[in-house]
């Protein structure tokens, strides 16, 4: 393919409008993307942020498929910080396995073989499997060693603070 004038002309036109290398290309006919692309660099065409045209015609945008992305996004230990200091635990709100979800609690209580076995069934944390207070059971910040408890069911005592002053 070779630019003529009249094709020059129109991909200055269209550039100019916001249009994608994409969608230049095929109003053109008889070339590429890259060919639109190539072009508009050598005719130091104004570089642009990404189209908005091209974006909304995305059909995975459409349906959700991509998360946007928070611009302060939280660690995964910043997080578990701020549910440390947090001391709101919500009822216990059992569940059998067949009623688990994705907006449920996970976290087991009891023994499986028992009758009162159960899951929690409060309502999970984003980006976690478990509620607030199971959270500080199943996730230890990184770095810091456990103290060795004496005993299997001990809780520790930041936990049981916890739980005293949630239910107080």
């Amino acid at each position: 393919m070779s630019w003529t004038d009249e094709k020059v002309k129109k991909l200055r036109e269209l550039w100019g409008k916001g249009h994608t290398a994409s969608q230049i290309a095929q109003l053109l006919g008889d070339t590429t993307r890259n060919a639109v692309i190539g072009k508009a660099h050598r005719l130091n065409l104004e570089a642009r942020a990404p189209s908005k045209k091209g974006i909304n015609n995305n059909p995975d945008l459409k349906n959700n498929k991509f998360k946007k992305k928070s611009y302060n996004p939280m660690t995964r230990k910043q997080k578990f910080q701020s549910i440390l200091l947090d001391k709101n635990f919500e009822a216990e709100n059992p569940k059998s396995l067949e009623e688990l979800s994705e907006e449920t609690c996970r976290w087991p209580i009891g023994h499986p073989d028992e009758e009162s076995f159960y899951f929690c069934g409060r309502k999970p944390e984003e980006d976690f499997p478990y509620c607030k207070l199971h959270i500080l059971y199943a996730f230890q910040p990184k770095g810091q060693k456990e103290d060795v408890l004496d005993k299997e069911d001990e809780i520790p005592e930041f936990i049981e603070k916890k739980v005293k002053a949630s239910s107080g």
